[in-house]
């Protein structure tokens, strides 16, 4: 299977939470994909999670508050090293004109640049990561 080369920015698409062109960094040192949301609350008992997408100070934000099933809660290492409880959702996503299956951590990443981080998982067997480049993808147009 060839593998697609993808830049070290990327426009990613979560068709779940109806977020169409996002700002995605590509890392490769993140085990997992992550994505900027306040105000989350899990609900263990109901085996759901709620959230508000996004903040004011992204060019995404509709403060939309979403409530989808739990995947899970799993221990993450942050980058700054701190070991972080963090929910977990399962989501369609387009990327490259594709769709995939794919889990989502819910975390606050206001002082990222970045709503969005793809990490190796989601990568391993379908893409190779070209630093030198950005938004390879051709964007998503949501259809209205």
């Amino acid at each position: 299977m060839k593998k697609q080369i993808i830049g070290s920015i990327e426009s990613i698409s979560i068709l779940d939470l109806e977020l169409y062109d996002i700002d995605a960094k590509i890392d490769t040192g993140a085990d997992s994909n992550a994505l900027h949301c306040d105000d989350i609350c899990v609900d263990e008992q109901n085996g759901v999670v709620h959230f508000k997408l996004l903040d004011e100070v992204h060019p995404a934000y509709h403060g939309k508050a979403m409530t989808l099933p739990l995947h899970r809660i799993k221990r993450v290492k942050s980058s700054n090293g701190i070991i972080q409880e963090r929910p977990s959702i399962k989501v369609e996503v387009e990327f490259f004109g594709k769709i995939y299956k794919t889990v989502v951590s819910l975390t606050n990443r206001s002082d990222m640049k970045f709503p969005m981080l793809i990490g190796r998982r989601f990568m391993a067997k379908r893409f190779l990561v070209d630093v030198s480049e950005k938004y390879l993808a051709k964007p998503h147009k949501k259809e209205e």
